[in-house]
């Protein structure tokens, strides 16, 4: 593949001089291009993009609207990033798509960005990997560390937390939110909110235990992991004749001040527009 700096009479102080670009590259003016990014050929560039250093597009990668890429985050062919949502009551309002750095984003992926009845933004965050077919939809927040298999999707409003993984042919619908170090399972259809560290899988998906492999591969210790055994078997297994806002109370009342414990009942006990995933 030939690549060149740009010639010297369409340079512009908005692409820098090291940016490679293929010939066959679109860059609509205004558009930012920073040092060493590499443009491959066919790409298309909107005049509001913000390309940050060391980016690299491979070939065939459409970008639109107010986006910006972060550092050494690569993109493969037909990604279509930045383009309007497919949401009808979108009317073309000035929203924004942010990706971050260090992510690697597969061939055809789509990231939409948000609207006005929500964020007025889309978020991907650092180190994430999206692999082919996934979808981020309008006024979706994803953390970092977020890995989405295969033909995943998001709709819109979708809040997930970091070091996630989303099986691959699975679907999260409107507002469901889905709590660091959980894990998807494929094919699984989610309407509800996951809770951290949760494991959910099945057509409708159900909670199904404790991420046990990812808590144990992302340095959790034994004595952490048994602590949230525990209070899963308090709230999920054990005295189902109580209320759930019961058995919460009694986990808070004997829970140490472990911070992987808060950040899974204040999970719970956030405000949310859907329920929670509950085992079957």
């Amino acid at each position: 593949m030939t690549m060149s700096n740009l010639p010297q009479k369409k340079q512009s102080l908005m692409i820098h001089s090291t940016a490679q670009i293929h010939p066959t590259a679109i860059i609509e003016e205004g558009a930012v291009i920073e040092e060493n990014v590499v443009i491959g050929p066919y790409c298309c560039i909107g005049h509001q993009a913000k390309l940050k250093a060391n980016v690299h597009l491979i070939s065939h990668v459409s970008i639109s609207g107010d986006i910006t890429i972060g550092e050494r985050t690569k993109v493969y062919p037909f990604a279509s990033l930045g383009h309007p949502p497919q949401d009808l009551k979108y009317k073309g309002e000035a929203s924004k798509t942010l990706i971050g750095s260090d992510t690697t984003i597969r061939e055809y992926v789509t990231i939409q960005p948000g609207t006005v009845g929500d964020k007025m933004l889309t978020k991907v965050g650092n180190h994430c990997l999206l692999m082919v077919g996934s979808h981020v939809a309008h006024d979706c927040i994803v953390g970092n560390h977020v890995i989405m298999a295969n033909n995943a999707t998001l709709a819109g409003h979708v809040e997930i937390e970091d070091y996630v993984i989303v099986g691959g042919l699975s679907a999260v619908r409107q507002f469901v939110r889905i709590g660091a170090h959980a894990i998807i399972g494929g094919m699984s259809g989610v309407e509800k909110d996951v809770i951290p560290y949760g494991m959910v899988k099945g057509e409708r998906a159900y909670l199904n235990g404790l991420n046990l492999v990812g808590l144990k591969r992302h340095g959790f210790s034994t004595e952490t992991i048994h602590q949230l055994m525990n209070v899963y078997q308090n709230l999920f297994e054990q005295h189902q004749d109580a209320p759930l806002s019961e058995r919460i109370q009694m986990v808070k009342s004997n829970a140490s001040n472990d911070l992987t414990l808060k950040s899974l009942l204040d999970f719970i006990q956030a405000e949310s527009k859907v329920s929670l995933c509950l085992p079957k």
